[in-house]
């Protein structure tokens, strides 16, 4: 199934970059060590992360993130509750919002006369919405856990167009002893985006600037699948000093400016450390988004994505913090991100 899917979706026009935002990823604790969580992941965030790894849950998890990019014009939150079920079986779900307000509309500035009226100018907002329903079960493999994704992706530009998605996604982990292995499938059977187009409000734009925006846009985006695989190992040294590390390969079907690329597959590796004390304070660190750049000179230059992060945790509520892409030394996004991250059994306790 998930071979056909894919080769059906590759005869078709397909982008390279196809609902992004959802790949920005959650949690400011998995963003300092550089989304290099596949494997370790195990808490209300691991919907997002690994939903298998919704198995470690022991109590019922709430987490809320907000960061801003492009010096404070889009808005990223993102929010999610998780719970288990019984002893075998776990579920979640998280809303993820990324959007960008009050840009100005100057294609009306210029009237019929050619006069420059700037009451004519006017406003609108684009939004990414993804909701996505996770349940996570446990096999009757010791250490071995799965799970799943249904995403509802909806996305609106002003009054021009809007569009509806829907995506499925996979995961699953393994542990034995201090080891542990994931793997996460995104969009396994392709994620198509349906767009509605108003022609009305298009035709308003359609002469704004000479010979461009002429023709109607594809009413179809699809997203191909993308594959996360990871290893992870802990080692504890008197008790109270934990040291995380993970090793994560991010793949795609489709060729990038990754650091392993070919026509039919590109690959970036990432790694994360997480070193904690006494389970309240950590401390993280990871580098991934390695890229190959073009120079002026013809040369490719490697680049990558360093990022850092503290974190705080105290009766089961969490305050982590991000700060992304250290030195602003590849083409990411950066930011500083704070999360947050609840026990909600404290509160009835």
């Amino acid at each position: 199934m998930f071979l056909l899917c894919f080769a059906f979706a590759k005869a078709q026009t397909s982008r390279a970059y196809s609902n992004e935002f959802l790949n920005i990823g959650v949690d400011a604790a998995a963003l300092g060590m550089s989304n290099a969580v596949v494997a370790g992941t195990g808490n209300v965030n691991s919907g997002y992360w690994n939903p298998a790894g919704l198995m470690q849950l022991e109590e019922r998890e709430l987490s809320l993130m907000h960061a801003s990019y492009f010096a404070n014009i889009a808005q990223y939150n993102y929010g999610a509750y998780a719970m288990p079920i019984d002893d075998r079986s776990a579920f979640a779900f998280s809303i993820i919002r990324f959007s960008v307000d009050d840009i100005l509309n100057t294609t009306q500035l210029i009237d019929d006369q050619g006069n420059i009226n700037y009451d004519r100018i006017s406003t609108f907002s684009t939004a990414d919405w993804a909701f996505t329903l996770s349940y996570a079960r446990e096999s009757k493999l010791d250490g071995f856990s799965y799970g799943g994704n249904v995403k509802i992706i909806r996305r609106i530009i002003g009054d021009f167009a809007s569009s509806i998605g829907f995506g499925l996604d996979i995961g699953l982990q393994m542990q034995r002893g201090d080891w542990k292995l994931g793997l996460m499938a995104r969009d396994i059977t392709t994620t198509y985006n349906t767009w509605s187009i108003d022609e009305d409000e298009f035709a308003t734009v359609q002469g704004a600037v000479e010979n461009q925006n002429q023709d109607l846009p594809e009413t179809t985006e699809i997203t191909l699948p993308k594959l996360q695989l990871g290893i992870a190992r802990e080692f504890t040294f008197h008790y109270d000093h934990v040291l995380t590390a993970e090793v994560d390969l991010n793949m795609r079907f489709i060729q990038t400016n990754d650091i392993i690329s070919s026509s039919n597959v590109s690959a970036t590796p990432a790694l994360g450390l997480e070193y904690g004390y006494t389970d309240l304070i950590f401390v993280r660190a990871g580098m991934g988004n390695f890229q190959n750049e073009l120079q002026l000179d013809g040369n490719d230059n490697v680049t990558f994505q360093p990022n850092i992060g503290i974190g705080f945790k105290y009766k089961g509520i969490s305050v982590d913090y991000a700060l992304t892409d250290i030195g602003d030394s590849s083409a990411a996004l950066y930011s500083n991100i704070f999360s947050l991250n609840v026990d909600l059994s404290v509160f009835g306790q």
